[in-house]
């Protein structure tokens, strides 16, 4: 009876020990090797100050500019971006988390110019969105976590209205939805988000959705995407227009609900958009505007309408924010500036969603990708 009761007292605390929120993450950064960084590097993220400690790098890869981690937390790819004048490839890393040791495993050709790189849930497929190219590539994943030979490849072709950025298609992202049945990818070249449906179990796992494609403002040239937090609206950052489209994601079926731009009224700055995440909490959302406004701009989320309504905008601490992260904890947000070579750390108000520096950086050669891992 005594060791029954016992358990009964210690019993809620084992469970808090269960859910504990880890006190620290991994933080895996990509960089251009071509502007003198060695390749990927693996911090030590501390959740309860904002702290970063090195741990670990990579060399020989050629501009592991963006990176996915499968969800086991194992696994790591790379993106190899090179341009037209020759093809470009993606990479497969084993990594261990627990001293951010990161090692090759193999490599496979991609299309020129691939910016962005993703991994379903199940470890079944990879894909690579080829900017230069125009093209998506689909990569089977063996069991140990290597890539096999490109299983699908889909071209996109067409052109928009500036002739200067959209002379062809520029396949720029492809994220798959959170029920992971479409895939979603945007193409800056003909002002298009396209929508593909998904079975990984078959060799070919990509068909086009109905509609397959959702029309951008022309000229606008969409970029990067992101879901709210209960997977209702769907966000949309556009490039060369600096705009937010917000859609009711209707199951595959995105319906255009707002658009908000996100420069200033009577700004006179070059635009730039580049990346977009809503925070853990579905509250906020964070979009960094590059061009010559170098700034982070914040929302608040209507939790009934999805819509966007302004809460603030902060500069980014350097030059050309090309991409940023939340930490899981929703506490800071870890912004690249690649141009200016460092990674600042900010403290997130979690009631207004605007920004605090702190005092942690990173001094490190065109950080251009941040993704955090458990450090387990």
């Amino acid at each position: 009876m005594k060791k029954f009761l016992y358990l009964l007292t210690i019993l809620p605390t084992l469970l808090l020990a269960q859910t504990k929120v880890p006190k620290s993450y991994d933080l895996l950064i990509g960089t251009y090797t071509t502007n003198g960084s060695d390749g990927i590097y693996v911090y030590r993220f501390y959740t309860e100050s904002g702290r970063l400690a090195y741990l670990n790098r990579t060399t020989g890869v050629d501009n592991p500019s963006y990176l996915c981690v499968a969800k086991n937390g194992k696994f790591v790819y790379s993106v190899n971006e090179v341009g037209d004048d020759r093809k470009g490839s993606v990479s497969a890393f084993s990594f261990e988390p627990v001293v951010g040791t990161i090692q090759l495993i193999n490599k496979q050709p991609s299309g020129a110019g691939p910016c962005y790189i993703s991994v379903d849930k199940d470890q079944k497929h990879v894909f690579a969105a080829n900017y230069a190219g125009g093209s998506l590539y689909v990569f089977p994943l063996n069991a140990d976590g290597s890539l096999k030979q490109a299983s699908q490849i889909i071209q996109d072709q067409g052109t928009g209205p500036d002739k200067t950025r959209q002379d062809k298609a520029h396949v720029h992202t492809a994220v798959l939805s959170p029920d992971e049945k479409h895939l979603l990818y945007t193409d800056l070249g003909t002002d298009k988000l396209n929508i593909y449906r998904y079975k990984s179990s078959q060799e070919q796992p990509l068909t086009a959705s109905t509609p397959p494609f959702v029309s951008i403002t022309p000229g606008d040239g969409p970029r990067h995407i992101d879901f709210s937090a209960d997977h209702k609206y769907l966000y949309v950052i556009t490039e060369m227009g600096a705009n937010i489209n917000t859609y009711e994601y209707n199951g595959g079926k995105p319906k255009m609900l707002q658009k908000v731009s996100m420069m200033a009224d009577g700004s006179t700055q070059q635009p730039g958009g580049a990346d977009i995440h809503v925070s853990p909490d579905g509250l906020f959302l964070y979009a960094t505007n590059r061009g010559t406004a170098n700034e982070i701009v914040i929302y608040a989320i209507n939790q009934e309408t999805g819509l966007l309504t302004f809460v603030d905008r902060q500069g980014t601490g350097g030059n050309h924010p090309r991409n940023f992260a939340i930490d899981p904890t929703g506490n800071f947000l870890l912004v690249a500036n690649m141009k200016s070579n460092n990674v600042i750390v900010y403290k997130i108000n979690r009631t207004t969603g605007k920004l605090n520096q702190t005092n942690h950086r990173i001094e490190l050669d065109s950080p251009s990708c941040l993704k955090f891992t458990a450090a387990k």
